[in-house]
């Protein structure tokens, strides 16, 4: 059974940082490429940042210089480092497995955060 769980989420004010964190079971973590998308009421949920198997990074421009995802394959754990937190980043955060040659592709269940002072 595959499972993401993320964790970290939380209210914080601008300016802020959090650390998301997405924990993955179920699947050969190595192969696939990791991600996160966040949906803000009213709106389509969409990209913030992916990595891929081998390391390579793509952010959003929106979140480009502020935001960082990282993995750690031994952890099977995905990362989303968050500074300089805008109003504008509030929504839920999903954290999302992807492999395409298998055609596989995994979402969690979502963890809310909130940039508000």
């Amino acid at each position: 059974q595959v499972q993401l769980v993320e964790s970290g989420g939380g209210l914080v004010q601008p300016g802020g940082s959090l650390r998301l964190s997405c924990a993955a079971s179920g699947i050969t973590f190595n192969l696939y490429r990791m991600g996160w998308y966040r949906q803000a009421p009213g709106n389509q949920r969409e990209l913030v940042a992916t990595i891929t198997s081998a390391g390579i990074t793509n952010y959003a421009n929106s979140v480009k210089g502020r935001f960082i995802i990282s993995r750690d394959n031994v952890e099977k754990t995905v990362y989303l480092q968050m500074n300089s937190l805008k109003p504008e980043d509030t929504g839920v955060y999903y954290c999302n497995a992807a492999f395409s040659l298998a055609r596989k592709d995994y979402w969690g269940q979502g963890t809310q955060v909130t940039v508000s002072s």
